[in-house]
């Protein structure tokens, strides 16, 4: 099977520091994977460079087949690849409905009038939104402005969405909600990346892994494989603990 998204010797640095150095994976169709360690591993770094915030000092970055590394954000998400942010971004002068339909009117299959406005509330009925199109981002709390940032996602119609800890702050019956939301997104053939420290989440929803430390790729595998693995282990809790 060809691999949607192909990264090979990835590399970033800022100043001395490499904070990306020489990361490699593949995010299969349809695949959700996990891209985990501890707090300043990289993680969020990887995420800009694929989705163009961040250009790479090295390496390659195929989506579909086409090298999109070196892409101007825009013409990323036009090709298919569509992100939310660790700290969220709302176009805070737009109300709900217009956020979602800014993802609709600029993606590489733009629609307009009737058909838009239906897909707009049906994007927000989705993520849990249903009802609040007229809501300000301001007047939402943290956990719904998260969700108006995947539906704006969404409406890229994006065939690989990348994640970044979006589960992050969720209460158990909110996690459980949001879980059964991303695998419903595999089930409509959307692949997934997705940086998250929610255990729970990894082993419910990620066929793979790929564990990250001092910006280098430790370890790949299953979940159960990788969180098992002694260095992953070392990463997160220290040598005591390996």
């Amino acid at each position: 099977m060809t691999a949607l998204l192909h990264v090979s010797g990835l590399t970033r640095r800022f100043g001395g520091l490499v904070a990306v150095d020489d990361v490699a994976f593949d995010v299969q169709p349809g695949e959700i994977m996990g891209l985990l360690g501890p707090n300043g591993s990289g993680k969020t770094t990887v995420m800009n460079l694929l989705s163009g915030a961040l250009a790479p000092d090295a390496g390659t970055v195929l989506f579909e087949g086409r090298a999109i590394h070196n892409l101007p954000a825009y013409r990323i998400a036009r090709a298919g690849l569509a992100r939310t942010f660790q700290l969220v971004r709302p176009l805070a002068s737009l109300d709900c409905r217009d956020n979602v339909l800014a993802g609709i009117a600029f993606g590489a299959e733009r629609r307009w009038g009737r058909e838009a406005a239906t897909e707009v509330e049906q994007l927000l009925a989705r993520v849990g939104l249903g009802g609040r199109g007229a809501a300000l981002p301001g007047e939402l709390t943290y956990i719904d402005q998260k969700r108006l940032e995947l539906a704006r996602a969404l409406a890229l119609r994006p065939r690989l969405l990348l994640l970044d800890e979006w589960l992050a702050g969720l209460n158990p019956t909110e996690l459980r909600e949001a879980i059964n939301l991303v695998a419903s997104l595999r089930r409509d053939g959307i692949a997934i990346l997705m940086v998250e420290h929610v255990m729970d989440a990894i082993r419910s929803l990620c066929d793979r892994c790929v564990v990250m430390n001092a910006g280098r790729r430790i370890a790949l595998g299953s979940p159960g494989t990788v969180l098992s693995d002694p260095e992953v282990v070392r990463a997160y809790l220290g040598d005591d603990n390996a």
